[in-house]
C-alpha cells in the first residue's frame, strides 16, 4: 500500500489541474457514449491509454494493441551506475548459500518487451460499458556474467528469451457524468509465473533456472485495478485525465506477490482534420518493490531481489489517432503513441527504461 499513498499527491493533483482548468469549465459536455454515427479522431484518447471512452448500449468494439518497451543500461536511484561498480560494491543477498558470491556477479544489461493486446467493449447501456482484454508477451533479457569471486573480469553474456499468454483484464466502466467515468477492473492471474531458461554462472556452468521477477509473465495473484478517467472535447481540442491503481490481493502460490501500482496521466489532442488528431500526454506512475520471495529464484542477480524492484517515473508522449470517417473503412480508427522518461528513481540496480511505442487498430459496430 505505500506505493499508492506515495502516487495519492500525483494522481489528486493531475485530476484537480483538469477539472480546475478555464478550457474544461467553458467546455460543451458533448462527450458521453462513443457514437460512431459521428466519428471524429478526438473521440478517443491517445492509444496508450487503456478504458478511456464508454459506447453506447448494444455497440461493440474490437480492438488489437502491440506495446514496445526498450530498457538498457543501469541505474541506482537517478544515478546511472556501470556493471563493474555493481558487481564490485553491490551485496548479493544469497550470500552464503551453496555457490552464491558475496556480491553481485550478473548484470542485466539490455531488455526487449512486446505485448500484443486484444480487447472487447460492450456497452450494456449508456451508462456501463464492460471490457476485456487478452495479451501474449514476448520478452528478452541480455546479461553479462563475471567471473566467480571479486574482480571485473567478464566471463561471458547470455540472453533469456521466455514467451507466453500474460495475465487478463476485466472491468466495468460506469459512468457518472458524460464526461467521468469510474474504472471498476479486476486482473486475472492468467500469466505463467514458472518460466525457466539456461543461463551462464559465475563458474562457468549452464544450468536451467526458474527466471527472475522482470521475466515471468504474470502476476500470480488476483489484482484490482480500480480508477477514474475524465474526457471531453469542444472544437478541434479534446482532453482528458486518468487515475489508476493495482492493488495485489495477497501472495500468489510461489510465496510472493508483485509491488502495488499506482499512475495518473493527463492529455491534450488537437484535431488537424475531422480524422487526424495530434496528441501530448504525461504520465506519472509509482511501483512497489516486490513483497515475499519465490524460494525457487535465487542468484548473484539484481533481478533475483526483491528489494530492486519498482521506483517512481514520468514519462512523456506523443501520438496520432487516424479515424475513417467515411467509405469502406468508416468506423476504424488507428493510433500510435511513442514515450521517452523524463524522471526515472529506481529501487536499487535496475535497467532504466529507454522508450515506449505503442500502436492499435480499433473497430465499433
Amino acid at each position: 500500500m505505500k506505493s499508492l499513498s506515495k502516487a495519492g499527491v500525483s494522481l489528486v493533483i493531475a485530476s484537480c489541474a483538469f477539472a480546475a482548468s478555464p478550457a474544461v469549465a467553458d467546455a460543451n459536455h458533448d462527450n458521453g457514449p462513443d457514437n460512431s454515427s459521428a466519428i471524429n479522431a478526438l473521440d478517443h484518447a491517445p492509444i496508450g491509454v487503456m478504458g478511456d471512452h464508454r459506447h453506447a448500449k448494444g455497440e461493440w468494439m474490437v480492438s488489437y494493441r502491440v506495446m514496445h518497451m526498450d530498457m538498457a543500461g543501469a541505474q541506482i536511484g537517478t544515478e546511472t551506475a556501470t556493471p563493474e561498480q555493481i558487481v564490485t560494491t553491490i551485496p548479493n543477498r544469497f550470500f552464503g548459500e551453496t555457490g552464491q558470491p558475496a556480491t553481485l556477479r550478473i548484470v542485466p544489461t539490455s531488455m526487449r518487451m512486446d505485448m500484443h493486446m486484444a480487447g472487447m467493449m460492450y456497452g450494456l447501456s449508456d451508462d456501463v460499458t464492460i471490457m476485456a482484454m487478452a495479451n501474449y508477451v514476448t520478452k528478452e533479457m541480455d546479461h553479462t556474467t563475471f567471473q566467480g569471486g571479486t574482480g571485473t573480469t567478464e566471463l561471458g553474456t547470455f540472453r533469456t528469451t521466455p514467451a507466453g499468454f500474460g495475465d487478463t483484464k476485466i472491468a466495468a466502466l460506469i459512468g457518472l457524468t458524460d464526461t467521468v467515468h469510474v474504472n471498476a477492473g479486476l486482473s486475472l492471474p492468467t500469466g505463467s509465473i514458472t518460466q525457466t531458461d539456461d543461463i551462464l554462472t559465475p563458474m562457468g556452468d549452464n544450468p536451467t533456472v526458474r527466471l527472475p521477477y522482470p521475466m515471468q509473465l504474470g502476476s500470480g495473484t488476483f489484482d484490482l485495478e480500480p480508477g477514474v478517467t475524465y474526457r471531453d472535447q469542444t472544437g478541434r481540442f479534446g482532453w482528458g485525465a486518468q487515475v489508476r491503481g493495482t492493488i495485489r490481493l495477497g501472495d500468489n502460490d510461489q510465496g510472493y506477490a508483485l509491488g502495488d501500482r499506482a499512475m495518473a496521466t493527463a492529455w491534450l489532442a488537437a484535431s488537424l482534420t475531422q480524422g487526424i488528431a495530434l496528441s501530448g500526454r504525461i504520465e506519472a506512475q509509482t511501483l512497489g518493490s516486490v513483497n515475499g520471495i519465490d524460494p525457487n529464484i535465487i542468484g548473484p542477480v539484481q533481478t533475483a531481489d526483491p528489494d530492486f524492484h519498482g521506483g517512481e517515473s514520468v514519462t512523456g508522449l506523443i501520438g496520432l489517432n487516424f479515424a475513417a470517417t467515411n467509405g469502406a473503412l468508416r468506423g476504424w480508427r488507428f493510433g500510435i503513441e511513442g514515450g521517452v522518461p523524463i524522471v526515472q528513481n529506481l529501487n536499487g540496480p535496475q535497467m532504466p527504461t529507454d522508450f515506449t511505442f505503442t500502436a492499435g487498430v480499433q473497430k465499433s459496430f
